[in-house]
């Protein structure tokens, strides 16, 4: 290793796997809160690799001797499914809410099974820009007067198998063909006074490309039409400008509308599920115990 390579500026995925690390150390007992809150800071405001290392060098790794983390840049990934099922044995395996929450989400590797539990609290699962250890992946899901919510982009085939009583999982994500290469997602476990949502949805950098996508499609339209009615200004270009422009606002709103409406339905559940700890408190006053 050269002396130059610690000084390498680390990236947004760097700092993140460290933190997934630290997460899973404060779990284990490794650390405890006081210690992994000065590591989780010091890591979110690292710049280079050299003062990344330092933070897990005295943690445990799959391997003792080599380094918490990579000093070599991977290439760069070209964005296919393919690139996305990378093996190992995953970043993080489980996660756990109880009277609080969790959340995996970025870029990280999602294991062959990852376990989930969340009691009285809830948790969300985001595979939007994970990478995968294998082709199909188990999601598996405990909920306890809690919820947990997985979230999956599109061109994933999703499969749910769990089991609700008093409680449920969401299937509305079943029954779409996945793109060719992409993994398979399987939910599973129990759910009792509690709940398991999926959702499939687009990450912001994807949101954004597509209306760059979109705003491009409409000048060359616009530039096509003007080389196709030369100087005449007979008045059908404003109008076809009109029109785009309409169309565009159109789809605007509705995606608008959309995110509103996922926002509402996220609040709607977290106000009954703050409801139905409140009751079962109330309960437990009366009964005495």
């Amino acid at each position: 290793m050269t002396d130059e390579l610690p000084e390498l500026r680390a990236s947004d995925a760097d700092r993140e796997r460290v933190a997934e690390q630290l997460r899973d150390a404060l779990a284990e007992g490794r650390l405890d809160m006081e210690e992994f809150e000065e590591r989780l800071e010091a890591t979110y405001t690292a710049r280079t690799y050299g003062e990344l290392t330092p933070i897990t060098r005295d943690l445990p790794g799959a391997v003792p001797s080599a380094p918490r983390i990579s000093m070599t840049k991977l290439p760069v990934d070209d964005g296919s499914w393919g690139s996305r099922i990378v093996g190992g044995e995953g970043s993080s395996s489980w996660g756990v809410a109880v009277l609080g929450g969790f959340e995996r989400k970025g870029r990280w590797t999602v294991p062959r099974r990852f376990n989930s539990f969340a009691f009285m609290g809830g948790g969300e699962i985001d595979l939007r820009e994970a990478n995968f250890a294998d082709r199909d992946v188990v999601i598996n899901c405990v909920a306890f007067m809690g919820g947990l919510n997985v979230v999956v982009p599109p061109g994933v085939e999703v499969v749910v198998r769990g089991i609700g009583i008093m409680g449920g999982f969401d299937h509305r994500e079943e029954g779409r063909p996945g793109d060719p290469g992409a993994p398979r997602v399987v939910v599973t476990g129990f759910a009792f006074w509690g709940g398991v949502g999926v959702e499939r949805k687009l990450t912001r950098a994807e949101r954004q490309r597509l209306k760059e996508e979109r705003r491009q499609e409409k000048l060359e339209r616009r530039e096509a039409r003007k080389e196709l009615h030369g100087s005449r200004d007979d008045g059908l270009g404003d109008m076809f400008d009109a029109l785009d422009d309409a169309r565009d606002l159109m789809r605007e709103r509705h995606e608008e509308r959309r995110e509103r409406h996922e926002e509402r339905r996220l609040r709607h559940e977290e106000r009954r599920e703050r409801h139905r700890e409140r009751r079962e408190d109330r309960d437990r006053r009366r009964g005495g115990y």
